[in-house]
C-alpha cells in the first residue's frame, strides 16, 4: 500500500474509534451491539429454557421471574427464542451486506475506473435494481427462489448491491483524478493494483458508512420477510415471525409481540447510531462542516 494510502486508513480508523468512545450515543449503540453478538453467539447456551419447549400448561403467561418475557400460545419461553433469533438477524444481516459489499464494490470500482461503455451498462444495471422498492424487489426475488433463510439472504444482498456499487463509483471518479494515482499509471502499475492499493483504501471511509447503515436495514428487510412468511421457516425462531405469530394476541398476551419488535428497535437504533458517529467523523463534508462551525464560534 502507497505511503499516502496507508496513512488516510489510518487516520480514518484514528477519528473513527476516538468519535466511538467519546460520543455518548455511538458508544451506547457500540455497547448495544457488543451485547447482541454475545447473544448471537452464545445464545443457544444462555437461554433458559429450549426453543422448542412446549408445554401448553404454561402458554400466554405473562412477564414473571420465572419467564421475564413470558410464554407464547404454546407454552414456549418467549425470551429464550428472543436470544437465539438474534443470531438468525446477525447472521442474515452480516451475509447479506456483506455480499452486497462484495458485488457492488467490484462493479463500483470496474465502473468509475474504466468509465466509457463499462460503466454505462454497469450502472444502468444498478439503476433498474435501484428503481424497484427494495422490500418489493426481495420478496420477488424470494417468491421465485423459495422462502428460507439462504434465499432471503440472497435477496437483500441482491437489493443493497446497487447502493453500494453507487457509492464506490463516485469515490472512484474522485480518487482516480489524484497525483498518487497517476503517478503510479505513470510507472506502469497495472489497473487492479492501482484499484486495489491506492483506488479502494481511499475511498474505504463512505463505504465503512454505508456498510454500518446498510446492516440496520438488512435487519429491518429481514424481520419484514420473516413477517411475511417468506424468510426464516417455523419452528426456528425469528423476530418478524415472532411478530406475526403475536399479532392475534395483542391484547390478550401484548408481550407476544412487544419484545421481539423492541428487539428490533434497538439493534437498528444502535447500528444507525454507530453509522451516524462513523459518518460525521469520516464524510470529508461533515468534517468541513464540523470545522467550519468551530471556526464561527
Amino acid at each position: 500500500m502507497s505511503e499516502h494510502s496507508e496513512r488516510t486508513s489510518e487516520g480514518q480508523l484514528r477519528r473513527a474509534l476516538s468519535a466511538l468512545r467519546h460520543d455518548p450515543l455511538a458508544l451506547t449503540g457500540s455497547v448495544v451491539l457488543a451485547l447482541l453478538v454475545v447473544v448471537g453467539v452464545a445464545g443457544s447456551w444462555l437461554a433458559p429454557s429450549g426453543i422448542n419447549e412446549v408445554d401448553v400448561d404454561r402458554m400466554l403467561q405473562p412477564p414473571s421471574w420465572s419467564h421475564p418475557f413470558g410464554t407464547d400460545e404454546l407454552g414456549r419461553d418467549v425470551l429464550s427464542r428472543v436470544m437465539v433469533a438474534a443470531r438468525v438477524s446477525l447472521q442474515v444481516g452480516l451475509v447479506s451486506v456483506g455480499i452486497a459489499l462484495a458485488v457492488g464494490v467490484t462493479l463500483g470500482l470496474f465502473a468509475g475506473y474504466y468509465r466509457g461503455w463499462l460503466d454505462n451498462v454497469l450502472m444502468r444495471c444498478m439503476d433498474v435494481l435501484f428503481a424497484f422498492p427494495v422490500l418489493l424487489l426481495a420478496v420477488a426475488i424470494v417468491a421465485v427462489l423459495g422462502p428460507g433463510l439462504l434465499t432471503a439472504t440472497v435477496a437483500i444482498g441482491v437489493v443493497y448491491t446497487p447502493i453500494f456499487a453507487r457509492v464506490t463509483r463516485a469515490g472512484v471518479l474522485s480518487v482516480r483524478e489524484q497525483v498518487f494515482v497517476r503517478a503510479a499509471v505513470s510507472i506502469g502499475a497495472s489497473d487492479l493494483r492501482i484499484m486495489r492499493r491506492h483506488v479502494l483504501p481511499n475511498i474505504a471511509a463512505p463505504l465503512i458508512v454505508q456498510t454500518s447503515l446498510s446492516l440496520a436495514f438488512a435487519i429491518l428487510s429481514e424481520a419484514a420477510l420473516s413477517f411475511l412468511g417468506l424468510g426464516v421457516q417455523p419452528p426456528a425462531p425469528a423476530w418478524g415471525r415472532m411478530l406475526y405469530d403475536g399479532r392475534g394476541f395483542v391484547t390478550e398476551a401484548w408481550w407476544l409481540g412487544f419484545f421481539p419488535g423492541a428487539a428490533i428497535f434497538l439493534t437498528v437504533l444502535a447500528f444507525n447510531l454507530v453509522g451516524d458517529a462513523l459518518r460525521d467523523v469520516l464524510d470529508p463534508r461533515q468534517l468541513t462542516v464540523s470545522e467550519a462551525r468551530r471556526s464561527a464560534t
